[in-house]
């Protein structure tokens, strides 16, 4: 990294200069921002403050920024720990499809485990190791498939973004159902009066409840986001 980077990209990909005396450091960049992503879990992003922070690490606010200088560089550290290690995707021998498949299995599973990362990762921003790890792994399931580099971040931005769509709408819709469940139950009593004037969106509500439909658009959108990229393959195999 050159050294015009920014304070975020300095804390996140480094290097840390190490004190060659002195005692030893009482916190460290993993610590705090395990503790904001704590704070973030229970009670949103527009909760975590520096002086938050800084109470739950039982240090003083000024102590905080002797680490990290301010709120935006303390959000980009949470966001890495959160993310996580990039995981393993399916077994030797798994073709692209069942490794992207996985990945963006396992990439809903920490947006509902963190759902302030949807506001965190927008914008302007530097992304870290962890996160570009994660992207590493999609991009190179696709390696050896026929499509030109574009092509493959394309694809992964993609499903990136179905995975984000999913995980916004559970977040909308909470625990109780919200929004989505009270819309689906509107439609279902509107459908009992005017079925004859809708005759389509009522054979489909009648179809998706007698086979067990809802709530299956992870899969199904990413089902035909991979047969798109499966004929995209074929075309350039041909």
């Amino acid at each position: 990294m050159s050294d015009e980077q920014s304070p975020a990209a300095r804390l996140l990909w480094g290097p840390h200069p190490k004190p060659s005396r002195g005692p030893k450091p009482a916190l460290s960049l993993d610590r705090i921002a395990r503790a904001g992503a704590e704070i973030a879990d229970a009670e949103g992003l527009t909760a975590v403050s520096m002086q938050r922070v800084a109470g739950l690490l039982d240090v003083t606010k000024m102590a905080l920024y002797r680490y990290v200088p301010g709120k935006a560089e303390l959000v980009a550290l949470m966001v890495e720990a959160a993310i996580g290690e990039a995981p393993p995707l399916s077994g030797p021998g798994s073709g692209w499809r069942e490794r992207l498949a996985d990945w963006s299995r396992r990439l809903v599973t920490v947006f509902q485990r963190h759902p302030w990362l949807l506001d965190a990762m927008v914008g302007p921003r530097v992304p870290g190791p962890r996160e570009l790890a994660w992207m590493e792994l999609a991009v190179g399931a696709l390696d050896g498939s026929g499509l030109t580099g574009a092509e493959r971040l394309d694809a992964v931005v993609l499903l990136a973004g179905h995975v984000r769509g999913i995980a916004q709408q559970a977040q909308a819709a909470g625990p109780a159902g919200g929004p989505e469940a009270q819309f689906s139950g509107a439609l279902g009593e509107l459908m009992q009066a005017h079925a004859e004037r809708y005759p389509a969106i009522a054979a489909a509500l009648t179809s998706a409840s007698r086979h067990g439909g809802h709530d299956q658009a992870l899969e199904f959108g990413l089902q035909r986001i991979l047969d798109g990229l499966g004929l995209l393959i074929a075309q350039r195999s041909d």
